[in-house]
C-alpha cells in the first residue's frame, strides 16, 4: 500500500543509535523518482522536516540539526526508506513520521501526499 508504515522507534540513552524504517509501495500515480521524507513532531510544536531522499539517484536533504548524525537511505527493491540516527540527543525525542510522494519543497508538510501513523523516539539523558 502507498500509505507509509513506520517501524523501529523506541527508547535509547543519549549517544545511542536507532534505525527507523518506512515501507510504502508506489501507486500508479507515483513519480518515477519519489520524494520520501522523515518528519518529527513534539507536542505543542509544528512538525518539522528531518531528512528526505529521492528514490532514483538518491539525492538527499537534511535539517541542520541532524546533519552528520542522521543518514537517510532507500531500498527500492523493498520499497523502504530508512533513517539511521546516531549520537542521539534528548532534543531528538519526538514522534517520527514517514511522508511519501512529495512534490515541492522537501521540508514542507504540504508537499507530501501520504503520511504514516508515526513511531515514537525517546532519548534520555
Amino acid at each position: 500500500q502507498v500509505q507509509p508504515v513506520e517501524s523501529g522507534g523506541g527508547s535509547v540513552q543519549a549517544g545511542g543509535s536507532l534505525r527507523l524504517s518506512c515501507v510504502s509501495v508506489p501507486s500508479r500515480y507515483s513519480a518515477s523518482s519519489r520524494l520520501m521524507a522523515w518528519f518529527r513532531q513534539v507536542p505543542g510544536k509544528e512538525r518539522e522536516g528531518v531528512a528526505a531522499i529521492f528514490t532514483a539517484g538518491g539525492l538527499s536533504y537534511y535539517a541542520d540539526s541532524v546533519k552528520g548524525r542522521f543518514t537517510i537511505s532507500r531500498d527500492n527493491a523493498k520499497n523502504t526508506v530508512d533513517l539511521l540516527m546516531n549520537d542521539l540527543k534528548p532534543e531528538d525525542s519526538a514522534m517520527y513520521y514517514c511522508a511519501a510522494d512529495g512534490r515541492g519543497t522537501w521540508d514542507e508538510n504540504g508537499s507530501y501526499l501520504y503520511w504514516g501513523q508515526g513511531t515514537q523516539v525517546t532519548v534520555s539523558s
